[in-house]
């Protein structure tokens, strides 16, 4: 009869050889492949990473043009060619009708027709609404159409192919998805139906704002209760009060410019150039020149954040002083989504009331986390700054802090070593504070 200290004995050494040989198989064999992909699909860009195993690394994987993200722009030419990102980007002007862009801001999205004629002003493109109220796209001569979902079908399809090709598998069918904080529920489904369509299952959808906080590890630190997450975009600013408990993330409040972000920037910036310009003869400009000219505008812009002036066309020199106050209005902007966040929090509470424990103040602001290519911007991280008296979290590429965040979210979900702590998000019915332009 084996006695009880046998026993332990053979437990402990069988122990001791499954961590002996989980330190060797850890060291010494190949990392598995990741089977989970973190997905990003933005309203202005889109992108796609991956969580390794063993090195606990999150590798995000170039989009296009070795850029880690691409424009989720899709073009649609009259001989049937599909372009998408930046192949689609060098269209807007030389192919206006049928070049889509802005499709995440109509997906699982009802609409009056009011609402479509008054939208239809902002888009070369032919919006229609259908029946029940949602939008689909012209994109062709004969009125073929396309609905939102489709559209970030094909640039999830792109995302996806990326990261086979990358990893050298055949399939990749598993994904962590990120939406808007402030998407209700058809919202989500109808993100969640555009990687359907291309047979990638959804494991689970994250918030950005919670995805970012997740990118920084901010679940686990002691010290966070509060932490404000800052979106700007191409197209949106959004920002995010969310309270930190247990590990679990629950948004507070919500507020946000739909109509402000990095492209509004440019566009000012756009326009100036052409009040340069000598058209005495009244001419239209060439189409070509004026996409040359965006791009231009776009590489000046990012410029910006690291050099004092930048050369456009090998033409005009444009100085950061003099871009900062071409978009004087903008910069004045950025600020209000984050008074009115405040006030929202405060609301509650009576004015008249001398105890002022109870209210929320930038001092209790524990963490900021920038999100978002138009964070790079010195004057906006300066007015950030200064309002919070306190530097932002900008250790992560905010193009992709997001798509850092579902990358963990998806290793986590996929079981792969080193085993990391999971964030819990709490669905709240906080909404947004919508400021409009």
């Amino acid at each position: 009869m084996v006695s009880s200290e046998t026993t332990c004995s053979l437990i402990g050494g069988s122990l001791i050889i499954l961590l002996i040989a989980g330190y060797f198989g850890q060291h010494l064999l190949p990392a598995p492949k990741p089977k989970i992909i973190g997905l990003d699909l933005g309203t202005t860009y889109s992108c796609v990473g991956i969580y390794h195993a063993i090195t606990g690394l999150v590798e995000i994987i170039p989009a296009q043009r070795n850029r880690s993200c691409m424009p989720s722009i899709v073009s649609f030419l009259p001989n049937g060619t599909i372009l998408l990102g930046y192949d689609a980007f060098d269209h807007l002007e030389t192919n206006p009708k049928y070049t889509i862009y802005d499709a995440k801001r109509f997906i699982g999205k009802q609409f009056s027709s009011e609402s479509i004629k008054k939208l239809q002003n902002d888009y070369p493109f032919e919006l229609i609404r259908t029946d029940q109220g949602y939008v689909e796209f012209i994109i062709s001569e004969n009125g073929t159409r396309i609905t939102p979902e489709q559209i970030g079908s094909l640039l999830l399809k792109h995302l996806k192919e990326l990261v086979e090709k990358y990893l050298i598998v055949s399939k990749i069918k598993l994904c962590v998805l990120s939406v808007p904080a402030e998407f209700n529920e058809e919202q989500r489904q109808a993100t969640r139906k555009a990687a359907e369509l291309i047979q990638l299952k959804v494991e689970r959808i994250i918030s950005e704002p919670t995805a970012a906080a997740l990118a920084y590890g901010l679940h686990k630190l002691d010290h966070v209760r509060y932490v404000l997450v800052i979106d700007i975009g191409g197209g949106t600013t959004d920002v995010s009060l969310l309270s930190v408990q247990g590990g679990m993330f629950s948004t507070q409040a919500m507020a946000g410019n739909n109509r402000l972000g990095g492209q509004d920037f440019n566009q000012n910036l756009f326009n100036y150039i052409l009040t340069l310009i000598d058209d005495n003869n009244n001419q239209k400009i060439d189409p070509n020149f004026l996409q040359h000219l965006r791009i231009e505008v776009e590489k000046c812009k990012i410029d910006l954040s690291t050099y004092d002036q930048c050369l456009i066309n090998s033409k005009w020199i444009i100085t950061r002083d003099l871009f900062e106050e071409i978009n004087q209005d903008l910069f004045k902007k950025i600020l209000e989504p984050l008074d009115r966040i405040f006030s929202y929090i405060n609301s509650d509470i009576n004015e008249e009331d001398d105890d002022t424990s109870n209210r929320l103040t930038v001092n209790n602001i524990d963490e900021i986390v920038l999100v978002g290519g138009s964070t790079r911007m010195l004057k906006i991280r300066q007015l950030i700054e200064t309002y919070f008296q306190k530097k932002p979290n900008i250790e992560i590429d905010p193009d992709v802090a997001v798509t850092h965040g579902v990358s963990i979210q998806a290793g986590i979900l996929g079981g792969v070593w080193p085993l990391t702590i999971s964030a819990t998000e709490v669905r709240t019915a906080v909404e947004k504070i919508h400021i409009e332009t």
